[in-house]
């Protein structure tokens, strides 16, 4: 009783915060007025980007009355961004969802698991602090996350498949990285399910006349008066017909100049951008990889941190980002280098590019940066799973709205299919990846792994060593095989038993055949440091004063304060955190332009 009393005392409070913070953005804002008032205004505010925080934003502008212009340099078949093509994957924090399948969860877990995961650890009482926004921002998504998220979501209509995933499951301490119960899920309709009712609101918007979409209409520069942020200028891109994802053209036929009190960035994060991926890559994951695929259109090119930052906002947790480590090269292409993540159950075998089987916790589906570290350090950029059809039938999906038609289409029928046979795409990218090898007997799969890499690393005895000595593991329902263990862990919660995890079996059963090896590629995805907002969502300068007349959210902004993660995330908090944070700052800009 005590300790619910509290938690309830700390959620007061921290809403409080919150509420302080947008009172405090609307009176700046009205402090920068007189600096605006010489000129014109074309809008209430301006939001640059077009993908789901940017929508986000947008609809709570509008909804509060005021008139918005949207603006974004891709053509409007892009409208969502890199939202659209995601597994719609949100992290809820005891659920219906979760009781339902029998798990137990509650904020102070998940609370746990998200310190134990994120290491703050950069001045988070310091208010000039790297980490002081961030921490903050994280206790107010986990309240999100544990409160009101499912029903604000369910109230516009999205819905959830039933069984949780248990993403991200750790390092292997209680406190430590990872989530402890399954939180992990995925929308009733993937990616464009979670944009769909955003994307509505706006349109409608527009037709209501307060809300103005600018597509092709690129941002070079903030404009500001009298130390306050007061518009954006920049290039009108020629037309475009490009497909959704696909590359736009960066012909210039004409420049603009737009003014509003206030800008909102959500431009997204660095994902596309090779170099300034290397740029930033930290010590503490090895050596950036020569070679890389790309899990983002390249439109996510960072372009808008640097202007930013050159307005007198402040970048924080530059070295922190999120890369995954089983990527395939897609067959078929959308954008360049394009990849596509495999989301593994637990059984796999998991080799590096020499055949030396990965310890714990470098196990599919447990602690992605851990594993990321110990593959750069290897020298080499990819590794390999070693695994049996029987496997990839039941545990292998793959991120993206597109490589899952049963779940983006909603089709009951196709969804139940999975059942007795392995998905269409899945056995696509068997057939037609170049990243498949298939083989009947190991020997077979060995001169297959040396010929597709050309390196010819993989030792066949030393790689059927390992195999059958993980192998004679299965004899018993105990083991000291800590991947072996995990199995049995998934085998006990009902969610991986249906969906996620193939029955306890050896790789060299030739009954689960035939013998399948993967090589995983490092696949660039999510920035999770950027610009240091406070609980409004108001860009911070050095001083870790508010840059007046300036907001940002989503990736951006690392998805709130400059890194609400930290150095990892929990999965599911991605789209979770474009709609918090572009909710957040929709909502302060909106009061602090009122009347």
């Amino acid at each position: 009783m005590e300790n619910s009393a509290a938690t309830a005392a700390i959620t007061r409070r921290r809403a409080l915060t919150v509420a302080g913070g947008t009172l405090a953005g609307a009176a700046l804002a009205q402090s920068a007025g007189s600096a605006f008032a010489a000129s014109a205004s074309d809008a209430d505010a301006i939001v640059v980007g077009g993908g789901l925080a940017g929508l986000v934003a947008t609809a709570e502008l509008a909804a509060a009355g005021r008139k918005v212009l949207l603006l974004d340099q891709e053509p409007e078949t892009n409208l969502g961004g890199q939202a659209f093509w995601s597994f719609g994957g949100l992290f809820l924090v005891n659920s219906d969802e979760q009781r339902l399948m029998g798990i137990k969860d509650t904020q102070e877990l998940a609370w746990q698991d998200w310190l134990g995961t994120a290491g703050f650890d950069r001045g988070i009482t310091d208010p000039k602090g790297q980490d002081h926004w961030a921490y903050k921002w994280a206790e107010a998504y986990v309240d999100f996350a544990s409160g009101e998220k499912r029903s604000w979501l369910a109230g516009l209509g999205v819905q959830w498949f039933p069984i949780v995933g248990w993403a991200e499951r750790g390092g292997g301490l209680a406190d430590g990285h990872g989530n402890s119960v399954p939180r992990f899920h995925v929308t009733w309709g993937t990616g464009p399910a979670v944009v769909e009712p955003f994307e509505k609101k706006v349109r409608a918007a527009v037709e209501g006349n307060k809300v103005t979409f600018k597509f092709r209409h690129r941002v070079d520069g903030l404009v500001t008066t009298g130390g306050a942020v007061t518009g954006v200028r920049g290039a009108i891109l020629e037309p475009s017909g490009a497909a959704r994802g696909k590359p736009s053209s960066r012909t210039v036929v004409g420049e603009f100049e737009l003014r509003a009190p206030v800008v909102i960035v959500t431009s997204g994060g660095i994902g596309a951008n090779h170099d300034l991926v290397r740029q930033n890559w930290p010590a503490r994951l090895g050596t950036p990889p020569k070679t890389m695929i790309t899990g983002v259109p390249a439109h996510v090119d960072g372009r808008m941190l640097a202007i930013t930052e050159k307005a007198g906002g402040r970048i924080v947790n530059p070295d922190r980002m999120w890369h995954y480590t089983e990527g395939l090269r897609n067959y078929d292409p959308i954008w360049p280098g394009h990849g596509i993540r495999i989301l593994p159950g637990p059984s796999s075998m998991w080799f590096d590019a020499t055949g030396k089987r990965f310890s714990a916790p470098d196990m599919p589906g447990y602690d992605t940066l851990h594993t990321l570290k110990s593959i750069t350090d290897t020298g080499y950029d990819y590794s390999w799973f070693v695994t049996t059809q029987k496997i990839i039938a039941k545990e292998f999906a793959l991120s993206g709205s597109e490589q899952n038609p049963d779940l983006t289409e909603k089709n009951i029928w196709m969804l139940l299919s999975r059942i007795w046979q392995t998905p269409e795409p899945i056995e696509k990218f068997k057939k037609n990846g170049v990243d498949f090898v298939v083989a009947t007997t190991l020997s077979e799969l060995v001169r297959g792994m040396n010929k597709l890499t050309g390196d010819g690393l993989i030792e066949l005895n030393d790689l059927k060593r390992q195999i059958d000595a993980r192998d004679r593991e299965m004899d018993n329902p105990y083991s000291k095989d800590a991947q072996v263990m995990g199995i049995r862990n998934a085998l006990s919660y009902p969610g991986d038993t249906l969906s996620r995890t193939a029955a306890a079996h050896k790789i060299m059963d030739s009954s689960a055949g035939p013998l399948i090896a993967v090589r995983l590629n490092i696949l660039t995805r999510k920035t999770l440091g950027g610009l240091q907002t406070d609980l409004s969502g108001r860009v911070l300068n050095a001083a870790g004063e508010a840059v007046l007349g300036l907001y940002a959210a989503g990736e951006v902004s690392g998805f709130g304060g400059g890194g609400v993660h930290g150095y990892r995330s929990l999965e599911g908090t991605f789209l979770g955190g474009c709609l918090f944070s572009g909710r957040t700052a929709g909502r302060a800009a909106a009061a602090a332009t009122g009347s």
